[in-house]
């Protein structure tokens, strides 16, 4: 079965500046994948190339297994979208606008109570956007986005804003999305968020990817040759992960004293930093 959607060395410049370098990776069907990278490394450009709002230098883009330049609109009617540009009317009450944008999609909107429910904005659908806080608006974007039940969702910084509860929440609806086999390709700069929701991730630099595997993997990849132990003493022992180090491990379960033992990898933002030797 073919990927969902695809990169193959995809290029682009704005002026003289090399936005994206030969960028290459697939997403498959039911697959949430996770895209990071700093600030300014084409993350966003990318999720407007896979939605035909920019065109690529070079390459090739394919989309629903066809080459992006022969998506048709049907096939937009399939994708769902939450960008920095995501509009809703200042002037329109959240319901108001969600019921806009079903009948903009040619769905009956009779699903918006129940996620207006889900991203606890019941009680505030008459509310204007215009006198929503930040977190409002990125909850009601997310739902303008989903109104239409698509089977591939693009988002950029979903949960930029939230507060703990509702980045809970949203978590919690992505995954169920996700099961009933919706794709996911998300941005964000929450290495947290990308270890519990993507399946993989790719790390994006400059324009060019420089790892993309599941989160575990690149973990144990850039894991240090390191085993930690606690013992009943207060002592903290490090070993190392050899004939020598398996030795004081044994002794140390022997004499009953170790209160703990584990590997030492890093997380996510520490392979991030490592690849990138940026902050986000």
């Amino acid at each position: 079965m073919s990927p969902l959607l695809s990169m193959e060395d995809v290029s682009l410049s704005f002026k003289e500046k090399r936005v994206l370098d030969h960028l290459a990776f697939q997403v498959e069907r039911g697959e949430c994948f996770g895209f990071l990278g700093p600030s300014g490394a084409g993350k966003t450009t990318t999720i407007k190339l896979l939605t035909r709002q920019l065109v690529k230098d070079s390459g090739r883009i394919t989309l629903f297994g066809r080459p992006i330049e022969h998506a048709s609109n049907a096939d937009y009617e399939r994708i769902g979208v939450l960008s920095d540009t995501s509009a809703l009317y200042e002037r329109m009450s959240i319901e108001d606008n969600l019921r806009f944008y079903a009948k903009i999609r040619g769905v009956t909107g009779n699903n918006l109570p129940t996620l207006l429910e889900r991203m606890n904005l019941a009680d505030d659908r008459k509310t204007l956007v215009k006198n929503c806080s930040k977190g409002m608006r990125q909850r009601a974007a997310l739902l303008a986005a989903l109104v239409h039940g698509p089977e591939l969702l693009f988002l950029d910084e979903p949960t930029s804003g939230l507060d703990p509860a509702a980045r809970a929440e949203v978590h919690k609806m992505l995954r169920e999305l996700n099961d009933a086999g919706t794709t996911v390709f998300l941005t964000t700069h929450d290495m947290a968020e990308a270890e519990d929701l993507c399946r993989r991730v790719g790390i994006l630099d400059e324009g060019r990817l420089v790892a993309c595997d599941a989160p575990e993997a690149l973990r144990l990849r850039f894991a240090k040759n390191e085993v930690l132990m606690r013992l009943a003493d207060g002592r903290v022992v490090r070993t190392s992960k050899d004939a020598a180090g398996a030795s004081a491990v044994a002794e140390a379960l022997a004499s009953g004293g170790c209160l703990s033992i584990h590997s030492v990898e890093p997380n996510l933002e520490e392979v991030f930093l490592e690849l990138t030797g940026r902050e986000f």
